[in-house]
Protein backbone atom coordinates (compact mmCIF):
# COMPACT_ATOMS: atom_id res chain seq x y z
CA UNK A 1 0.00 0.00 0.00
CA UNK A 2 2.86 2.39 0.83
CA UNK A 3 4.48 1.83 -2.57
CA UNK A 4 1.19 2.56 -4.36
CA UNK A 5 0.75 5.78 -2.36
CA UNK A 6 4.34 6.77 -3.10
CA UNK A 7 3.84 6.12 -6.82
CA UNK A 8 0.62 8.17 -6.86
CA UNK A 9 2.42 11.10 -5.25
CA UNK A 10 5.33 10.87 -7.70
CA UNK A 11 3.00 10.67 -10.71
CA UNK A 12 1.10 13.69 -9.40
CA UNK A 13 4.43 15.53 -9.21
CA UNK A 14 5.14 14.84 -12.90
CA UNK A 15 1.64 16.04 -13.82
CA UNK A 16 2.28 19.19 -11.78
CA UNK A 17 5.37 19.84 -13.91
CA UNK A 18 3.11 19.83 -16.96
CA UNK A 19 0.93 22.43 -15.31
CA UNK A 20 3.99 24.52 -14.46
CA UNK A 21 5.11 24.57 -18.07
CA UNK A 22 1.61 25.32 -19.28
CA UNK A 23 1.34 28.28 -16.93
CA UNK A 24 4.77 29.52 -18.02
CA UNK A 25 3.81 29.34 -21.69
CA UNK A 26 0.22 30.59 -21.56
CA UNK A 27 -0.97 31.44 -18.08
CA UNK A 28 -4.12 29.76 -16.76
CA UNK A 29 -5.25 28.70 -20.22
CA UNK A 30 -1.83 27.23 -20.95
CA UNK A 31 -1.93 25.27 -17.70
CA UNK A 32 -5.30 23.80 -18.62
CA UNK A 33 -4.06 22.81 -22.09
CA UNK A 34 -0.92 21.21 -20.62
CA UNK A 35 -2.95 19.14 -18.15
CA UNK A 36 -5.31 18.03 -20.94
CA UNK A 37 -2.25 17.05 -22.98
CA UNK A 38 -0.92 15.04 -20.04
CA UNK A 39 -4.26 13.25 -19.75
CA UNK A 40 -4.22 12.44 -23.47
CA UNK A 41 -0.72 11.02 -23.22
CA UNK A 42 -1.73 8.83 -20.30
CA UNK A 43 -4.70 7.52 -22.29
CA UNK A 44 -2.48 6.70 -25.29
CA UNK A 45 0.14 5.05 -23.08
CA UNK A 46 -2.50 2.92 -21.37
CA UNK A 47 -3.80 1.40 -24.61
CA UNK A 48 -0.80 1.27 -26.94
CA UNK A 49 2.49 1.46 -25.03
CA UNK A 50 3.02 -2.33 -24.90
CA UNK A 51 2.65 -2.73 -28.68
CA UNK A 52 4.97 0.20 -29.29
CA UNK A 53 7.73 -1.17 -27.04
CA UNK A 54 7.56 -4.72 -28.41
CA UNK A 55 7.68 -3.41 -31.97
CA UNK A 56 10.54 -1.07 -31.10
CA UNK A 57 12.63 -4.04 -29.93
CA UNK A 58 11.64 -6.30 -32.83
CA UNK A 59 10.17 -8.86 -30.41
CA UNK A 60 8.78 -12.06 -31.94
CA UNK A 61 5.97 -13.91 -30.19
CA UNK A 62 6.57 -17.59 -29.42
CA UNK A 63 4.35 -20.41 -28.20
CA UNK A 64 4.52 -23.94 -26.84
CA UNK A 65 5.66 -25.25 -30.24
CA UNK A 66 8.35 -22.71 -31.09
CA UNK A 67 9.85 -22.27 -27.57
CA UNK A 68 8.50 -25.12 -25.42
CA UNK A 69 10.89 -24.84 -22.45
CA UNK A 70 10.49 -21.07 -22.05
CA UNK A 71 6.75 -21.13 -22.64
CA UNK A 72 6.14 -23.95 -20.16
CA UNK A 73 8.30 -22.21 -17.56
CA UNK A 74 6.27 -18.99 -17.84
CA UNK A 75 3.00 -20.98 -17.73
CA UNK A 76 4.04 -22.78 -14.53
CA UNK A 77 5.13 -19.56 -12.81
CA UNK A 78 2.02 -17.68 -13.94
CA UNK A 79 -0.08 -20.44 -12.37
CA UNK A 80 1.89 -20.16 -9.11
CA UNK A 81 1.40 -16.38 -9.16
CA UNK A 82 -2.34 -16.79 -9.90
CA UNK A 83 -1.99 -14.80 -13.12
CA UNK A 84 -3.42 -15.32 -16.61
CA UNK A 85 -0.87 -16.67 -19.07
CA UNK A 86 0.96 -13.70 -20.63
CA UNK A 87 2.14 -13.58 -24.21
CA UNK A 88 5.79 -14.64 -24.53
CA UNK A 89 8.29 -12.90 -26.81
CA UNK A 90 11.93 -13.39 -27.77
CA UNK A 91 14.18 -10.53 -28.94
CA UNK A 92 17.09 -11.40 -31.21
CA UNK A 93 19.68 -9.47 -29.21
CA UNK A 94 22.98 -10.56 -27.69
CA UNK A 95 22.67 -8.25 -24.68
CA UNK A 96 21.13 -10.33 -21.86
CA UNK A 97 17.96 -8.77 -20.49
CA UNK A 98 14.22 -9.20 -20.00
CA UNK A 99 11.16 -7.07 -19.42
CA UNK A 100 7.39 -7.24 -19.02
CA UNK A 101 4.78 -4.96 -20.50
CA UNK A 102 1.01 -4.60 -20.72
CA UNK A 103 -1.75 -2.48 -19.25
CA UNK A 104 -3.05 -5.17 -16.88
CA UNK A 105 -2.58 -8.89 -16.06
CA UNK A 106 -5.16 -9.84 -18.71
CA UNK A 107 -3.23 -8.00 -21.44
CA UNK A 108 0.40 -8.66 -20.53
CA UNK A 109 3.56 -9.92 -22.18
CA UNK A 110 7.04 -10.97 -21.11
CA UNK A 111 10.05 -10.64 -23.40
CA UNK A 112 13.57 -12.06 -23.16
CA UNK A 113 16.61 -11.61 -25.34
CA UNK A 114 18.47 -14.46 -26.98
CA UNK A 115 21.44 -13.33 -24.90
CA UNK A 116 19.71 -14.07 -21.60
CA UNK A 117 18.65 -17.50 -22.84
CA UNK A 118 22.26 -18.23 -23.67
CA UNK A 119 23.96 -17.26 -20.39
CA UNK A 120 21.45 -18.25 -17.70
CA UNK A 121 20.77 -21.70 -16.35
CA UNK A 122 17.18 -22.95 -16.27
CA UNK A 123 17.01 -22.25 -12.55
CA UNK A 124 18.28 -18.69 -12.97
CA UNK A 125 15.97 -17.97 -15.92
CA UNK A 126 13.07 -19.17 -13.80
CA UNK A 127 13.97 -16.55 -11.19
CA UNK A 128 14.04 -13.82 -13.84
CA UNK A 129 10.65 -14.84 -15.22
CA UNK A 130 9.19 -14.80 -11.70
CA UNK A 131 10.55 -11.26 -11.29
CA UNK A 132 8.86 -10.14 -14.51
CA UNK A 133 5.56 -11.75 -13.54
CA UNK A 134 5.78 -9.83 -10.27
CA UNK A 135 5.77 -6.60 -12.27
CA UNK A 136 2.65 -7.79 -14.07
CA UNK A 137 0.91 -8.77 -10.84
CA UNK A 138 1.54 -5.33 -9.35
CA UNK A 139 0.81 -3.49 -12.65
CA UNK A 140 4.23 -1.87 -12.40
CA UNK A 141 4.88 -1.75 -16.13
CA UNK A 142 1.85 0.42 -16.87
CA UNK A 143 2.94 2.90 -14.20
CA UNK A 144 6.56 2.88 -15.39
CA UNK A 145 5.59 3.32 -19.05
CA UNK A 146 3.30 6.24 -18.28
CA UNK A 147 5.99 7.87 -16.14
CA UNK A 148 8.51 7.44 -18.97
CA UNK A 149 6.12 8.97 -21.48
CA UNK A 150 5.33 11.87 -19.19
CA UNK A 151 8.99 12.50 -18.38
CA UNK A 152 9.82 12.60 -22.09
CA UNK A 153 7.00 15.05 -22.72
CA UNK A 154 8.21 17.32 -19.91
CA UNK A 155 11.59 17.48 -21.63
CA UNK A 156 9.92 18.37 -24.93
CA UNK A 157 7.87 21.09 -23.27
CA UNK A 158 11.02 22.41 -21.62
CA UNK A 159 12.49 23.11 -25.05
CA UNK A 160 9.27 24.81 -26.10
CA UNK A 161 9.32 26.96 -22.97
CA UNK A 162 12.92 27.97 -23.60
CA UNK A 163 12.21 29.34 -27.07
CA UNK A 164 8.55 30.32 -26.85
CA UNK A 165 8.03 31.40 -23.25
CA UNK A 166 6.92 34.84 -22.09
CA UNK A 167 8.19 37.62 -24.36
CA UNK A 168 8.39 41.38 -23.91
CA UNK A 169 7.09 43.94 -26.38
CA UNK A 170 10.28 43.53 -28.45
CA UNK A 171 9.90 39.75 -28.77
CA UNK A 172 12.74 38.97 -26.34
CA UNK A 173 12.33 36.53 -23.44
CA UNK A 174 10.82 38.43 -20.53
CA UNK A 175 13.05 36.58 -18.09
CA UNK A 176 15.73 34.63 -19.99
CA UNK A 177 17.46 33.33 -16.85
CA UNK A 178 14.22 31.93 -15.44
CA UNK A 179 13.39 30.37 -18.82
CA UNK A 180 16.80 28.72 -18.99
CA UNK A 181 16.60 27.39 -15.44
CA UNK A 182 13.11 26.01 -16.02
CA UNK A 183 14.22 24.33 -19.24
CA UNK A 184 17.14 22.65 -17.44
CA UNK A 185 15.71 21.82 -14.02
CA UNK A 186 12.20 20.62 -14.92
CA UNK A 187 13.37 17.71 -17.14
CA UNK A 188 15.90 16.79 -14.46
CA UNK A 189 13.13 16.78 -11.86
CA UNK A 190 10.97 14.59 -14.11
CA UNK A 191 13.88 12.17 -14.56
CA UNK A 192 14.49 11.97 -10.81
CA UNK A 193 10.78 11.28 -10.21
CA UNK A 194 10.83 8.57 -12.87
CA UNK A 195 13.91 7.00 -11.26
CA UNK A 196 12.27 6.99 -7.83
CA UNK A 197 9.22 5.17 -9.20
CA UNK A 198 11.34 2.55 -10.96
CA UNK A 199 13.75 1.85 -8.10
CA UNK A 200 10.99 1.25 -5.57
CA UNK A 201 9.30 -1.17 -7.96
CA UNK A 202 12.44 -3.22 -8.63
CA UNK A 203 12.96 -4.09 -4.97
CA UNK A 204 9.33 -5.17 -4.63
CA UNK A 205 9.52 -7.27 -7.82
CA UNK A 206 12.66 -8.99 -6.51
CA UNK A 207 10.88 -9.84 -3.26
CA UNK A 208 7.73 -11.18 -4.89
CA UNK A 209 9.76 -12.89 -7.61
CA UNK A 210 11.62 -14.79 -4.91
CA UNK A 211 8.30 -15.85 -3.39
CA UNK A 212 6.74 -16.92 -6.70
CA UNK A 213 9.75 -18.98 -7.77
CA UNK A 214 10.47 -20.22 -4.25
CA UNK A 215 14.15 -19.66 -5.06
CA UNK A 216 15.39 -16.11 -4.35
CA UNK A 217 18.98 -17.35 -4.49
CA UNK A 218 18.57 -18.24 -8.19
CA UNK A 219 17.37 -14.69 -8.95
CA UNK A 220 20.40 -13.31 -7.08
CA UNK A 221 22.74 -15.45 -9.19
CA UNK A 222 20.92 -14.34 -12.34
CA UNK A 223 21.27 -10.66 -11.46
CA UNK A 224 25.02 -11.10 -11.00
CA UNK A 225 25.37 -12.67 -14.44
CA UNK A 226 23.08 -10.13 -16.07
CA UNK A 227 24.97 -7.18 -14.63
CA UNK A 228 28.21 -8.53 -16.06
CA UNK A 229 26.55 -9.35 -19.38
CA UNK A 230 24.92 -5.93 -19.71
CA UNK A 231 28.30 -4.25 -19.22
CA UNK A 232 29.97 -6.47 -21.82
CA UNK A 233 27.25 -6.37 -24.50
CA UNK A 234 25.66 -2.95 -25.12
CA UNK A 235 21.94 -2.97 -25.87
CA UNK A 236 21.75 -0.73 -28.95
CA UNK A 237 17.96 -0.35 -29.05
CA UNK A 238 17.84 0.57 -25.37
CA UNK A 239 20.55 3.19 -25.90
CA UNK A 240 18.50 4.69 -28.72
CA UNK A 241 15.43 4.80 -26.47
CA UNK A 242 16.78 5.36 -22.92
CA UNK A 243 13.31 6.03 -21.48
CA UNK A 244 12.63 2.29 -21.85
CA UNK A 245 15.66 1.32 -19.74
CA UNK A 246 13.57 1.25 -16.57
CA UNK A 247 11.50 -1.64 -17.98
CA UNK A 248 14.48 -4.03 -18.04
CA UNK A 249 15.44 -6.29 -15.16
CA UNK A 250 18.94 -4.73 -15.15
CA UNK A 251 20.01 -1.37 -16.52
CA UNK A 252 20.80 -1.99 -20.22
CA UNK A 253 22.75 1.24 -20.66
CA UNK A 254 26.51 0.88 -20.64
CA UNK A 255 28.65 2.77 -18.16
CA UNK A 256 29.89 5.02 -20.93
CA UNK A 257 26.36 6.17 -21.70
CA UNK A 258 25.38 9.48 -20.12
CA UNK A 259 22.05 8.07 -18.93
CA UNK A 260 23.98 5.66 -16.71
CA UNK A 261 24.61 8.60 -14.39
CA UNK A 262 20.88 8.65 -13.69
CA UNK A 263 20.24 4.94 -13.23
CA UNK A 264 16.63 3.79 -13.13
CA UNK A 265 17.63 0.69 -11.15
CA UNK A 266 18.88 0.17 -7.60
CA UNK A 267 22.45 -1.02 -7.24
CA UNK A 268 22.62 -4.66 -8.35
CA UNK A 269 24.86 -5.48 -5.39
CA UNK A 270 22.17 -4.29 -2.98
CA UNK A 271 19.47 -6.25 -4.81
CA UNK A 272 21.64 -9.39 -4.58
CA UNK A 273 22.32 -8.79 -0.89
CA UNK A 274 18.60 -8.54 -0.11
CA UNK A 275 17.75 -11.67 -2.10
CA UNK A 276 20.50 -13.69 -0.42
CA UNK A 277 19.21 -12.53 2.96
CA UNK A 278 15.75 -13.71 1.91
CA UNK A 279 17.17 -17.06 0.81
CA UNK A 280 18.91 -17.56 4.16
CA UNK A 281 16.23 -16.24 6.52
CA UNK A 282 12.96 -16.39 4.60
CA UNK A 283 12.46 -12.65 5.03
CA UNK A 284 13.17 -9.84 2.56
CA UNK A 285 14.78 -6.86 4.34
CA UNK A 286 13.37 -3.36 3.98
Amino acid sequence: MFNWAKTAILMAAITALFGLFGAWLGGQQGMLLALLFAGGMNFFSYWFSDKMVLSMYGAQQVDASSAPQLYQMVAELAHRAQLPMPAVYIINEEAPNAFATGRNPEHAAVAVTTGILRILSTRELRGVMAHELSHIKHRDILISTISATMAGAVSALANVALFFGHRDEHGRPANPIASLLLAILAPLAAMLIQMAISRAREYEADRLGGEISGDPEALAYALHKLQQGASAAPFTTAQEHPATAQMMIVNPLSGKHLAHLFSTHPATEERIRRLMHMAQTGHYPN
